[in-house]
């Protein structure tokens, strides 16, 4: 079977609802003032680890769980991929080790500390702790889950099948690229559906790895990827999911630290919700783009609220447009 065919989202999507109900879409009167167009949210701030991985865990975890001699996984992340990794393996009582680098968020920290993963820091970026995570897997004896597997993708696709289903007909989705794995689910169940609506990926100008790769056809590094928005802070693209987006997306849209901040800004004072740095970014760049779809309907993921206390503060406390991240 095709492991993205809508079958198989399908049957990923009840495995995800039998543990967390559907997250909801909603248009609000204020964002769609500021966007000039009908704006759809699609609330991935709303499951129980604050974000949209969970999905991909629960049905990953659902499969490693049934091999032989299966005792754990090791994973490398900013947070909500481990927070996904270390909720589902709990379930399954399975081990859990999650390497992040140095200077990750603490209050990611201690989220995934709280639900049972084993923290261990390591190197400046995700990248490097990523790499590492995959070098240590066979001495620990645990699974390496990479950021980017079918199973993954499966378990994202149900938030993309909500939104498809529960919101007036799209013309357009906008999404944060990370590794790939949500914007992937949402081509994935956006063809699977036999649906029209363009997807349009959205990066950071400060972690561009993916917006670059996609222009050039191929995968390009970056040097490094500091950036407010965590989430996307990616500098090497993983080719199965580059594959996908190049084939799937019809463009990806770059945008800065200040634009983030303001849609995180925005989207407190216009609904009263959370969005961290990713979760934000395709407000921001529906923002840049005021106007391309005046008269449309357009989807925004909201991909996760896991911001710490003191960075929100900080954004919200200065609209100036000065610099958010050392």
């Amino acid at each position: 079977m095709n492991e993205l065919s809508l079958t198989a989202l399908e049957r990923a999507a009840a495995l995800v609802h039998q543990v967390i109900p559907p997250t909801p879409q909603y248009s609000w009167p204020l964002l769609n003032a500021r966007a000039g167009c009908e704006l759809w949210v699609k609330h991935e701030n709303h499951t129980p680890i604050g974000a949209f991985k969970v999905r991909g865990g629960l049905v990953l975890l659902d499969r490693l769980r049934s091999r032989p001699g299966f005792r754990g996984v090791i994973s490398a992340t900013r947070g909500n991929h481990g927070q996904s990794l270390a909720f589902a393996a709990a379930r399954a009582g399975a081990r859990c080790v999650i390497l992040v680098p140095h200077g990750n968020s603490r209050e990611k920290n201690a989220a995934m500390r709280a639900l049972g993963a084993e923290l261990v820091e390591h190197g400046r970026d995700f990248d490097e702790a990523r790499e590492r995570a995959s070098a240590l897997a066979a001495g620990e004896g645990l699974e390496y889950v990479g950021p980017f597997l079918p199973e993954l993708v499966a378990g994202v696709a149900s938030y993309a099948l909500e939104l498809f289903r529960g919101a007036a007909p799209l013309d357009a989705v906008y999404v944060p690229i990370g590794c790939g794995s949500g914007i992937c689910g949402l081509i994935a169940a956006r063809d699977a559906l036999g649906l029209a609506t363009r997807i349009i990926g959205v990066v950071s100008a400060n972690a561009n790895a993916y917006a670059q790769s996609f222009a050039a056809r191929r995968a390009v590094e970056t040097a490094s990827a500091v950036t407010l928005a965590d989430g996307m802070a990616v500098r090497v693209p993983v080719p199965a999911a580059l594959e996908i987006i190049i084939r799937g997306a019809e463009r990806i849209v770059e945008v800065t630290d200040a634009e983030v901040a303001a849609a995180m800004r925005h989207y407190f004072t216009d609904t009263h919700n959370v969005a961290e740095g990713a979760g934000a970014a395709p407000l921001a760049a529906v923002l840049q783009e005021r106007g391309r779809w005046r008269g449309k309907r357009v989807g925004i993921i909201l991909s996760g609220g896991n911001v710490d206390r003191e960075v929100f503060a900080r954004v919200l406390a200065d609209a100036s447009g000065g610099p958010l991240v050392e």
